[in-house]
């Protein structure tokens, strides 16, 4: 039912609520922490960063779960980044040495070639994802909306008598 909740508050929001900016905010920064191992000290990084900014946390955690149910299947292309970075790239091995002996740097474990790869690729795609899902918002908010309530499916399922009772019981609670 978590997730369920998430959902129908992320289409809720969709439709309305906040703005564009703010929804593709929390889904570009759940992408990251979906793409990356989130118990590094970036990852307890960014969701600090969800939960002080103005950004939509239903659309983090939607993104969040999005992107870590297939972030495993990139690995192989994440271990060869961080592989390329952490011991061919030769101008980067003080940087890496200096990190490892430094006190804190240790905690992020950038020494792990799966790691460096996923936060890095995770840090690139947030902003393709954030001006994605933003454009996707307004173009749902003007056109793709209207169009899914005339569908057939949408409107037997709005009419359902288990989602009607559903959606009472839901709303009971606010």
């Amino acid at each position: 039912m978590f997730w369920f909740n998430i959902l129908t508050n992320f289409i809720k929001i969709l439709r309305e609520g906040q703005t564009p900016r703010q929804v593709a905010g929390g889904f570009a920064l759940g992408s990251m922490v979906g793409l990356s191992p989130s118990l590094t000290l970036q990852g307890l990084a960014i969701w600090l960063i969800i939960f002080v900014l103005d950004v939509n946390l239903s659309a983090a955690f939607l993104a969040f779960t999005l992107f870590s149910l297939f972030a495993f299947l990139l690995d192989p292309l994440f271990h060869q980044l961080g592989y390329t970075l952490l011991v061919d790239v030769e101008a980067l091995k003080g940087l890496w040495t200096m990190l490892y002996n430094a006190p804190i740097a240790p905690l992020t474990r950038f020494n792990n070639t799966v790691v460096l790869g996923s936060f890095l690729s995770a840090f690139v795609l947030a902003v393709p994802v954030y001006f994605g899902m933003k454009r996707f918002v307004v173009a749902y908010r003007t056109t793709i909306g209207s169009r899914i309530e005339q569908w057939k499916i949408y409107q037997v399922l709005s009419k359902n008598f288990l989602v009607r009772w559903y959606l009472k019981v839901r709303d009971l609670g606010v």
